[in-house]
Order: structure tokens, then sequence, then C-alpha cells
């Protein structure tokens, strides 16, 4: 990606992802005079060419600035220019709800922030002028990226607020744990012992190593005890400690030649001799999860594994946080006085459609895109309002699931046995 791509990435990226999140689901909305302002929110004016800034700032970065290939792709997808503007629109009024109850929230973005935000940027560009050439491909001037890093900002900390205020049930927790209790399905929990070789590519060196691995197994089969032997002789000295436990698939990324391995053990097997980039493991699956067929068997969280548990809670925390904040952002628009300007003509995004048609092979897609949608389940549901919930939602469950693979397996396992 160019350093012009990246740059455009992280500044429009909510507004790209509002558009192609919600412009299927868009309605026409507005009935007073245009002029130059598309709409209004408590009487603050946004500008029409603001709203059409965003459309053709869109267009450039889907390659879709080419009349033919902007009217193919609306009338495939099942919009206009109209319900793209409206959603344009809709986004900018939320913007600004957002902003304003933010304020009532007690919640302020300085300017000392939106400036932290715009150097941590500008420190990717070699210079004043890569930079402002970089914001003249994306299409911003110096003061419309500072008002988009502020409004980001604005959703970004009343994001964070209602994480950190939302309050979970145990019912909430079993309801994610039903949800996400299938995504753990399969996972397995293993120990291995391992000999290390500093070089790998020394060929007598891994004929000790793998003699020695042989020798263990053998004494594993004869009834030694895996974790007393991995204490006493696996150079992984960390998960040594722990007898070798390295902890579950699901929450760690272990080198291909490990996972390979794990993949074709059964619960208690022990493996033949298996050479990574760091010498030669003995692996021991220790435990194995299989989520019940039925998910809402489960009726308490002690029936998901310990090790999953602080990130299953995490994404009924960021459920809910997403719940109370839409809840709360509709009951501000619900009482903002939002009025939309009926939609000027000659604007360079608002074509002619009628000479564009579904080609077939879209036309069955949609078709079977409406049926799949008609039959989602509650965890494709679930999965989708927690996939929408704040970016700061995201974070804290990205952190849960960090802190968990801490706390399920140690550094140097991880740096022994895990690809970094």
């Amino acid at each position: 990606m160019t350093k012009s791509r990246l740059l455009m990435a992280a500044l429009v990226a909510c507004v790209v992802a509002a558009c192609v999140c919600g412009l299927a689901a868009c309605s026409n909305s507005g009935n007073s005079a245009s002029g130059g302002t598309a709409a209004t929110v408590d009487g603050t004016e946004i500008p029409e060419q603001k709203v059409t800034d965003q459309i053709e700032q869109i267009r450039e970065q889907s390659g879709l600035t080419e009349t033919d290939q902007w009217g193919q792709f609306l009338v495939e997808n099942d919009m206009t220019p109209s319900s793209v503007r409206q959603q344009i629109i809709d986004t900018l009024t939320e913007q600004q709800v957002i902003m304003k109850g933010a304020e009532e929230l007690g919640i302020k973005v300085e300017d000392s922030e939106v400036d932290d935000s715009i150097n941590n940027m500008k420190s990717n560009y070699e210079n004043d002028e890569a930079w402002n050439k970089a914001l003249e491909q994306a299409g911003f001037t110096e003061d419309s990226y500072r008002e988009t890093v502020k409004e980001s900002l604005y959703e970004q900390k009343v994001g964070e607020h209602f994480q950190e205020q939302a309050q979970i049930t145990d019912e909430d927790i079993v309801t994610s744990a039903q949800t996400y209790a299938s995504y753990y399905n399969g996972a397995k929990r293993s120990s291995h012992i391992l000999i290390g070789v500093d070089d790998t590519s020394n060929e007598q060196a891994m004929a000790e190593a793998t003699a020695k691995a042989q020798d263990l197994i053998a004494q594993i089969n004869a009834g030694a005890d895996f974790a007393e032997l991995a204490k006493a002789n696996s150079t992984d000295t960390s998960s040594a400690q722990n007898g070798g436990d390295v902890g579950w698939d699901q929450l760690n990324s272990f080198v291909t030649e490990y996972t390979d391995a794990l993949a074709n053990l059964e619960l208690n097997q022990v493996s033949d001799p298996v050479t990574s980039q760091y010498g030669v493991h003995i692996i021991k699956v220790t435990d194995v999860y299989n989520a019940p067929e039925d998910t809402s068997t489960i009726t308490s969280i002690e029936q998901i594994p310990e090790a999953f548990r602080s990130t299953i809670e995490d994404m009924a925390k960021s459920v809910k946080a997403n719940s109370d904040y839409t809840a709360w952002l509709d009951e501000k628009k619900a009482a903002a006085n939002i009025v939309v300007n009926d939609m000027p003509s000659g604007l360079p995004y608002d074509i002619d459609l009628s000479k564009y048609s579904k080609s077939e092979s879209s036309s069955s897609s949609a078709e079977s895109t409406s049926a799949d949608s008609t039959s989602d389940t509650t965890t494709t549901t679930e999965s989708a309002e927690s996939a929408e919930s704040s970016s700061s939602s995201e974070a804290s469950t990205a952190e849960a699931s960090q802190s968990t693979s801490a706390s399920a397996s140690t550094e140097s396992s991880s740096s022994s046995s895990s690809a970094q």
C-alpha cells in the first residue's frame, strides 16, 4: 500500500465503512429547499459540497470514477445517487449528534489531542511536502482533515465511555457463551518438550536431538510422567515450569510444524519427534474442547474452559456497550432537529441509471445473499453487532484476548513454539 493510500484508509475508513455497510438499507428523506446546504442538525449546517466531496472520495478509492463504472456499480448494488447521498448525510448528521451528545456526557476533544493524532500520521512521511501531497491525493485540505480527525476522536471517546460504563449480567455472559462457544469447538490444549537446537541446519545436532526425543518418548510410553520429563528436559524453560504447557491453539499461533502435528493428535496422545526452526518437539494433547451441537444447552460460563471465559465475557460487554451506545444515539437523533434538503441537480455523481441493468450473475448472487440473510443464525447477528461496536470496544476485546493468551501460555513458550 502506498503512503497516500495508507492515509486515505486511515482517515476515511469510517466514512467508507458507513457507506458500504449501510447503503443497501438507506432511505430517502428531505423536503425543503436545498441551496448550498445538504442538511442541518439543530441549526448546524452540513454543506452540500462536503457530501459531494465524500462521495467523490469513495468513488476515487473504489475505482469508480468513470460514469459507466459508477452507474453499473449502483445498479448492481440496488443503489441510486440519491440513496448514496442520503447515506452520507445520515453519517454526517450522526457525527454532529454524537459531538453534541458527547459534550452532555462531559466528553471533550482537546486541540492538543487532534494535534497528536495528526502528528502521529505525519510521522509516516519524509517531510511536509510529502505530507501535503498525500493530503491532496486523498482529497483533503488541512482543515477538512483536521475536522475529520476531531470527529473521529469524538466517536472514539463516546465509544470508550459506553464500553467503560457497560454492565453485564450472568445472563448476558451465558448468551455470549452460547453465541461464541462454537468458535472454540475442537480447540486443543497441548504441552511440549523442546530439545532445542541453535543451528537446525546442523544435521548431526538435529540427529542427536531427535535421538534424545525418541528416548523420552519411549519413557513416556513406558509410563513416565510427561510433565515431569518436560520440567527436567525441555529447553523451553518457561513452559517447562508448567509441565510443558503452552496453552490452547485457539489462543496462540504456533509454528506450522507444531500446528500440523497437533491437528493429527487425539486427547492424551503423544507425537513422534516434530522438527521446527527451534529444534525437536514432543507434543502431547492435554485437553480438547468440544462445543455442544446445541449451544442453548450452555447455562453457565463454567461449562466453557477457563482460558476462553475472559474473551467471552468481554464480547458480552462489547455487545452490551454497543446496544447502550445505539440506544443513546437513537434517542439523541430522535430529539435532534434534523432537516434534510432536496437533492440539487447537476451533482457530479448524479447520473441517469436507465441505461444500466443488473448482470445475470449479480442477480443470482443477490438472491442467494437475500436467502442467506433470511436464514442467518443468532451467532451471525451477535457477531455483526460486536463487529459494529465502537473502536474502543474492539480494542478492549483484542486486549482481553491477548491477556487470555498471555495467561494460557508463557512468554518463553510463545517464543519457542509459536510463530512470531
